[in-house]
């Protein structure tokens, strides 16, 4: 693996995360590949922006379905660890249901992995009980 490839890989994932935190669309689809291996594991039915997508229109409504239903409350960045054209951040977050005012508090992973310096697997690994418990308790 080259030492170059490792740091674009680093360098990548910082920015995908400072544009989730900004919510910049338009930056964090440019990062992907035109197909995509992406799977955000849960309950689809209660959380419909988690399951399975494979490009860019799907990834997309990923991010428009998760701003319509989630308010970010806090957010942080542990360790981002590369090795070539894969890497994993892992963190934590808080957020607040909009459907039931609740907040979602969650360790997390993402595993990414690039091709010719595009993201083409993608794995979000978050505390889905919670998320669903936060979902159905009312205020």
């Amino acid at each position: 693996m080259s030492d170059l490839q490792t740091i674009n890989t680093r360098n990548l994932i910082q920015d995908f995360f400072q544009a989730m935190a900004t919510r910049d669309l338009e930056t964090l689809l440019s990062f992907f590949s035109e197909e995509v291996d992406w799977e955000v594991p849960g309950n689809e039915e209660l959380a419909p922006w988690l399951g399975k997508r494979g490009n860019k229109e799907e990834i997309q409504a990923f991010f428009e379905l998760l701003w319509q239903n989630i308010e970010p409350i806090s957010g942080q960045i542990e360790h981002i660890l590369a090795d070539g054209n894969f890497g994993v951040a892992t963190g934590r977050f808080s957020s607040k249901m909009l459907r039931s005012g609740q907040i979602y508090s969650s360790i997390f992973s993402t595993h990414f992995t690039l091709t010719d310096g595009k993201i083409t697997h993608y794995r979000l690994l978050e505390d889905s009980y919670a998320l669903v418990e936060a979902l159905c308790l009312p205020i």
